[in-house]
């Protein structure tokens, strides 16, 4: 459903005129609206302006975007949180001033020496590593970025998917290798990584508990957790239960509170985070799992082509399926940013254009 709370952007009075001023293909328009971020901050910051259309170079494809979607990425861009973010981003403002990594949508047009995917072609991918710019009317991807999507999703269902079903799936496959007959926990269950990884521990045969607040217990049940513990009356850190894989997809507090219901040999994995759990397990973890047979380890998932090839797999095997929470438009997207800091998200958070 829409928001509630419609937040319109003033078009720029000067319109952008960088790039190629006609249109690359017939009937694509020469311009199109695009959410910018011109410097790091709130979703304040924010805004939709025109930009030209432009051309596929080889390798690469023009997309007309039909949906998008809300990852953590996205905010830790838009607030530059952790402050590594800069290093990598830009140190005083975002080298590239566009938003989102996830989409779906039509190709429009494909770049010389593109073989796997042609015109009027249904496609979703991950332009997280190409510098974001899903929240747009179009756009342009590197071909091998790009999969066609699967039949049974609507637009808005496949844009929730890219980011968050990958980063599930190494975490859970081939970080974790969890196998079957393993007793699994995985933290932070109802958001965008967590309901893929239940779903996906589950698939590979794990006995899965899940922890999430207790508002969101129904939606965990709905995706095959065996339990669910509801952080807000129970901490699962002081309960009898052990774990052979501990799954957090919620970071917010120490590896260190799960070690007690981590079995002796055990695996921990962080998924993201902010700052201090990060460095904390790539450090502290590391040297813990030199002298443990308990391991701690993270990890930073990459978009690949071969991960959202085997997540459409088992979409299209009834495996798992994307948990939609609720759809903005294209000029809500700092509402969409907003109800994704409020820690209110049951599953994704997609943006229709």
């Amino acid at each position: 459903m829409h928001s509630s709370r419609q937040v319109l952007f003033d078009l720029p009075s000067q319109a952008d005129t960088t790039g190629p001023a006609s249109s690359p293909t017939l009937g694509v328009p020469a311009r199109m609206r695009a959410v910018v971020l011109p410097r790091y901050g709130s979703a304040d910051v924010l805004r939709l302006e025109e930009r030209d259309v432009s051309a596929p170079a080889p390798g690469q494809v023009l997309v007309r975007v039909k949906a998008a979607s809300v990852n953590s990425a996205d905010w830790r861009v838009m607030r530059a949180d952790p402050w590594l973010v800069r290093l990598m981003m830009g140190l005083t403002k975002p080298r590239s001033d566009r938003l989102g990594a996830d989409f779906a949508g039509i190709v429009v047009a494909v770049g010389e020496g593109v073989e796997h995917l042609k015109a009027d072609d249904e496609v979703f991918g991950d332009v997280s590593s190409q510098g974001f710019g899903s929240y747009a009317e179009y756009l342009l991807a590197e071909a091998e970025s790009v999969v066609v999507k699967p039949v049974s999703l609507t637009f808005e269902q496949a844009a929730a998917v890219p980011m968050a079903a990958s980063t599930a799936l190494e975490g859970v496959r081939d970080v974790a290798q969890i196998a079957a007959g393993q007793r699994v926990l995985v933290n932070g269950a109802s958001g965008g990584v967590g309901s893929f990884a239940v779903q996906l521990a589950k698939h590979y045969g794990a006995e899965v508990h899940a922890v999430c607040h207790s508002q969101k217990t129904d939606m965990v049940e709905r995706l095959g957790a065996g339990r669910v513990i509801a952080y807000d009356k129970e901490d699962v850190t002081r309960g009898d239960t052990h774990y052979d894989v501990i799954l957090d997809a919620a970071a917010c507090r120490s590896f260190r509170a799960y070690r007690r219901i981590l079995n002796p040999s055990g695996v921990y994995v962080l998924v993201g985070g902010a700052m201090m759990p990060l460095l904390e397990v790539a450090t502290v973890g590391r040297i813990v799992s030199l002298f443990s047979k308990q391991r701690f380890r993270n990890y930073l998932s990459m978009p690949k082509r071969e991960k959202l090839m085997s997540v459409k797999e088992l979409i299209e095997a009834g495996e798992i399926e994307p948990a939609v929470d609720r759809t903005f438009a294209l000029d809500q997207v700092p509402d969409a940013l907003r109800y994704f800091e409020s820690r209110q998200v049951r599953g994704k958070v997609v943006i229709s254009v």
